[in-house]
């Protein structure tokens, strides 16, 4: 079972390593959405430390996403006051233990993830049409 784990942590590590920045970004949705099925989970159990954990994650990464924007884009300064937002609410899930309000950051960072893999789908086969024409 160690050798099993060794080699799912090489995986896990070389998939990070090679990821392009849209994967990572991917990722880092994915992660958050993990985090936070497992924090409302620990809320409906009162599982308080591990609520505060895995909402700590996921405030963590959304902090991560927020610092990462590039300000130059017009879509950058949109998207940020839904991540500050976002973040507000997780502190006040966590202050209340409030699983609906983690239900609603659930929500939102799914339609992030979701719009966000439509873009690495599209700017692929953009990538793929102009192999085809050089």
């Amino acid at each position: 079972m160690a050798l099993q784990n060794t080699a799912y942590n090489a995986y896990k590590q070389n998939s990070i390593n090679t990821a392009s920045p849209g994967e990572l970004t991917l990722m880092l949705y994915n992660g958050c959405i993990k985090f936070l099925n497992v924090a409302k989970k620990a809320i409906e159990e009162k599982h308080m430390e591990e609520k505060n954990v895995n909402l700590q994650k996921a405030q963590n990464i959304i902090i991560e996403l927020m610092v990462t924007l590039n300000m130059d884009y017009e879509i950058s300064k949109q998207i940020l006051p839904l991540y500050e937002y976002m973040n507000r609410r997780l502190v006040e899930a966590n202050i209340k233990n409030d699983p609906e309000i983690v239900e609603e950051v659930i929500g939102l960072a799914t339609e992030f993830r979701d719009t966000w893999k439509e873009v690495i789908k599209l700017n692929r086969q953009q990538h793929y049409q102009n192999v085809q024409q050089v």
